[in-house]
């Protein structure tokens, strides 16, 4: 390993993380990245994570041989202070830079203007398409693309996720109710791409407008969101949940904003600065079914075709979801994503 391994570091969306060829990593992967990151670590001083599970994160990207698609696309998240690294769960920010990666290493040949590039989302058995611009068949990271919990402006990526419900949990309400009671607190247990359980900001005794970090000082809180979060697990098909980064726990109340759902979601053990782009999804399609306990909180609009603006600590996320009858037929989202670095990282072992 002395001569490195080829990667490119990119900010997708909200987060941050190391983007490799499926090729280019060793046998022994989930070791060499931890080694990358410098996991276990709550500093990660010895790697090239940045000490939060934002910055943690990786993708593997391949050549598809599926027919209609691009590229193969797995998400590893990297622990911070634990050995761990678990492909439990998808991301969707990182996902934002795997199209410009896919191009940027000649997997995907680059049209004049802009490249559509269909990706399979390994960790789901899912797809989704992103849009790269791509001005004189090159990608660009240039534009006037805003996202909240970014700053300054990039170039669009609009992404489409089709077929995201039961992704994981293998079902959009694995226990089959658009409500349930666990532990004594009402739940919708949701997976629309990320499993979810979508509860009541007052039911915890919070407002739902408290700062990440007032959140994180909340012992008593962390404490009874994990075991709503054990104890839900095997109830959405996950099992033991005790060591995944699924399911996620979103607090919700009432928009401030002029947002559809104001939201507090721990991922798990650390409050989101932003939410994650497939939280949002299964947020927002949580916000659709009557009897939820987002459902009366919500602003839902109407129509077929309805823009949600899930407010997070940080500002907001638009899903534009798209209704077949009652049911969300497909959603779409707005991101962007910067190349950071492109070259060779080191584990520090002959």
């Amino acid at each position: 390993m002395s001569d490195g391994i080829r990667a490119m570091w990119m900010r997708g969306g909200t987060s941050k993380g190391g983007y490799f060829l499926a090729s280019d990593l060793p046998e022994d992967r989930d070791g060499t990245l931890l080694r990358v990151m410098g996991s276990p670590d709550i500093r990660q001083i010895d790697g090239m994570g940045g000490a939060d599970p934002l910055t943690s994160k990786v993708a593997v990207v391949k050549k598809s041989e599926r027919p209609g698609v691009d590229v193969d696309y797995l998400f590893l998240q990297v622990f911070v202070d634990r050995p761990i690294v678990t492909d439990a769960q998808n991301c969707g920010n990182i996902l934002a830079g795997v199209g410009p990666f896919a191009i940027e290493r000649g997997l995907v040949p680059a049209r004049d203007g802009e490249t559509p590039v269909t990706i399979y989302m390994e960790n789901t058995g899912q797809t989704a398409v992103a849009v790269v611009q791509t001005p004189g068949g090159r990608v660009t990271y240039s534009g006037d693309a805003e996202i909240d919990g970014t700053p300054g402006h990039s170039a669009p990526v609009p992404i489409e996720f089709k077929d995201t419900a039961g992704s994981t949990c293998g079902a959009l309400l694995p226990s089959g109710n658009v409500m349930d009671v666990v532990e004594g607190v009402d739940v919708t247990m949701i997976d629309n791409g990320m499993p979810c359980v979508v509860l009541r900001a007052s039911d915890m005794g919070i407002t739902g407008d408290e700062t990440p970090e007032d959140l994180e000082n909340n012992a008593g809180l962390r404490q009874k969101l994990e075991a709503l979060r054990l104890a839900c697990g095997p109830l959405m098909n996950l099992g033991d949940v005790s060591e995944k980064s699924v399911p996620k726990m979103t607090m919700v109340s009432a928009p401030r904003d002029g947002g559809a759902i104001a939201t507090r979601t721990f991922i798990p053990h650390r409050c989101h600065k932003t939410i994650g782009v497939l939280g949002a999804v299964s947020v927002a399609t949580a916000c659709l079914l009557d009897g939820s306990p987002a459902y009366a909180l919500s602003d839902r609009g109407n129509g077929q075709t309805r823009s949600l603006k899930i407010e997070h600590p940080t500002g907001q996320m638009t899903v534009v979801a798209t209704l077949d009858g009652d049911n969300v037929a497909s959603a779409a989202i707005l991101r962007t994503a910067r190349k950071l670095m492109d070259g060779f990282v080191f584990t520090g072992e002959e």
